[in-house]
């Protein structure tokens, strides 16, 4: 310490304490900390609040939680506002008076490694109310967030209100931030809304690191204000580098994108993957997101689906549903349609509408358990009861099923009906029932109008079925020329069943003209796909030279296909052909086959 100091301090502890705070501001923390001391140990709050800031914060001194936390107790206590709202605050984080960590060592918690006690909303509810009552505008804004979301018994929705709308008056960053949240619950008010960007910006111009990141969201998405994506990639940095995970991965988002800055990918990956690693769930949905995308390189889903995982397994919805998505496919990881579910179950219970149908449409192949049939089918009959005609199709479904429910033929026949106004499966559906004669009285010809609504908007299930009944004449006219242009139609969005359909009405027999050319094309395009009948008549064709190619090797491969399908029609053409290739074919049959779709 210099003379000069020496000299303040001992001639007046308040001398001391002027001496100290220019020092502090100059940077000389160490002899701060010194006049500091000595005007505390002589009763002065504020001193005494100087001297616990700087145990906390290690300036000048060794730092000490559990020597700053007792010297801001002290100063609370000698009624020095500030103090008063530091020590709320502080126990908030769960470092006040009472943290049974606090012991005697340097920096337990606060500073090393280990995790801060619970909150002590009572404590700082007390010393929170002394500092708002004081008119300490820091300290109206810690009261206000714990009457707001602090436990039950303390909380007080609209005095907490009243003390945020205090707070953001008297200029606290974090007042201004909780009085905008208020404001935001009814925008109904063109003032209402000038008033929360006002105080939003205001909170953000100060830095506070959630206020930049709501503003930055305001500017990106043009609500409130003017769409500014350069503004909103500024907000998104100066919060991430304050350490807002959520702006971290809108910060690394713009990175990667380009988006209100120049792009940098080595740059913005490691934003998102930094943020990924901290646990915040989006930045790890987006990491898999690139990789699932790819960009200039070829996508990656190994690396996707780890990523994905570390989402999904903090209930991130969309990436839940991503890797859902993977798994059905067996695109970087195990082929598993359970594991589908039980993820689709996730992102379905975080509120993903599509996650719901995707589950049930798992369910009714047969995967997924109890548990998932009964979620499944509560979720699509609350949604119905409230009028959603999708749940009220999804619903009819179930009950059409057994899904999650006892079987009721009519109860699903009625939801579909109700669901058929508007949504095109439940017209098919309905149709069928109808056709059927499931739940309704038989009614071929109504069921056949509404498969044909739903074929009429491309419907590929609809327009299959309108094209079978328009073959045979179930319902109203037949029309084979209308039946086929029908199987085409779908054949070519690549239905199997319509393109062996469109084969066998080429192969004769329909009253079309016949092309065995044709026929056999839409035989070997349906027999690659798997169809058995195809596979079949794909051997017939090879094996008796129907449209000018004879090939028995090829023949006996299509015929073994379709055996090994459980298709005994074909044994008898496999027996037929000859032992050894080119030996005698066997005398032409009929070719023909009645089209069907099975």
């Amino acid at each position: 310490m210099s003379l000069i100091d020496k000299l303040f301090s001992g001639f007046s502890p308040a001398a001391a304490l002027r001496r100290g705070l220019r020092l502090q501001e100059s940077g000389d923390v160490k002899a701060a900390f010194g006049l500091f001391s000595k005007a505390a140990r002589t009763g002065i709050p504020e001193a005494e609040f100087r001297v616990g800031r700087c145990y906390l914060e290690g300036a000048g001194v060794p730092p000490s939680r559990v020597d700053g936390v007792r010297w801001i107790e002290r100063a609370a206590g000698n009624g020095y506002i500030e103090a008063q709202a530091l020590l709320a605050t502080l126990c908030l984080h769960g470092i006040g008076p009472g943290d049974p960590q606090s012991g005697s060592g340097v920096g337990a918690g606060l500073f090393g490694a280990q995790a801060p006690s619970p909150p002590d909303f009572a404590t700082a509810a007390k010393w929170a109310r002394r500092a708002a009552e004081g008119g300490s505008a820091d300290g109206q804004a810690v009261l206000a967030y714990i009457l707001s979301s602090g436990p039950d018994d303390l909380r007080n929705q609209e005095e907490g209100d009243r003390w945020y709308q205090k707070s953001a008056a008297g200029g606290s960053p974090q007042g201004q931030l909780g009085h905008a949240l208020v404001l935001a619950r009814d925008t109904s008010q063109p003032e209402t809304r000038a008033e929360l960007l006002d105080n939003l910006r205001q909170a953000a111009d100060k830095g506070l690191a959630t206020a930049l990141y709501l503003y930055g969201m305001l500017h990106e998405r043009g609500t409130g204000l003017p769409q500014d994506r350069q503004q909103a990639a500024l907000c998104y940095k100066q919060a991430a580098e304050k350490g807002h995970r959520a702006a971290q991965a809108r910060w690394g988002l713009a990175l990667m994108q380009g988006i209100g800055t120049e792009a940098n990918t080595t740059e913005g990956e490691s934003w998102l993957r930094r943020t990924a690693l901290a646990g915040d769930p989006e930045a790890a949905a987006l990491v898999g997101d690139i990789y699932a995308k790819g960009g200039s390189l070829p996508p990656n889903y190994a690396e996707a689906a780890m990523w994905f995982r570390r989402a999904a397994d903090a209930k991130h919805r969309g990436a839940a549903r991503a890797l859902a998505m993977l798994h059905l496919t067996g695109a970087g990881v195990v082929r598993d349609q359970d594991e589908a579910a039980k993820l689709f179950r996730i992102s379905a219970e975080a509120g993903d509408a599509h996650s719901h149908v995707d589950l049930g449409n798992l369910l009714l192949r047969g995967h997924g358990d109890e548990q998932d049939s009964l979620r499944t089918r509560e979720w699509f009959e609350q949604a119905a009861a409230s009028g959603d005609l999708i749940a009220a199709f999804n619903f009819g479904v179930c009950l059409a099923e057994g899904v999650g429910i006892e079987r009721d033929d009519r109860k699903a026949a009625e939801w579909l009906r109700r669901a058929a106004d508007g949504v095109v499966n439940a017209q098919y559906w309905y149709g069928r029932m109808l056709v059927e004669g499931r739940g309704v009285d038989a009614n071929p010809e109504e069921g056949r109008a509404w498969i044909a609504k739903a074929a009429a908007v491309g419907m590929v299930d609809a327009e299959v079925m309108l094209a079978e009944m328009t073959l045979s004449g179930r319902g109203g006219v037949k029309d084979h020329p209308a039946a086929l242009a029908l199987f085409e139609k779908a054949a070519g969005r690549g239905h199997v069943g319509a393109m062996f359909a469109v084969g066998a009405m080429y192969g004769g027999g329909h009253e079309v003209p016949m092309d065995r050319l044709v026929a056999q094309r839409w035989f070997r395009d349906a027999a690659e796909r798997g169809h058995p009948y195809a596979q079949m008549m794909l051997g017939r064709y090879l094996s008796r030279n129907l449209a000018g190619e004879l090939d028995v090797p090829q023949a006996r491969k299509w015929l073994e296909r379709a055996v090994a399908q459980g298709l005994q029609d074909a044994k008898a053409d496999l027996a037929a052909l000859p032992p050894e290739p080119g030996g005698a074919a066997p005398a032409l049959g009929q070719a023909g086959e009645v089209a069907r779709v099975s």
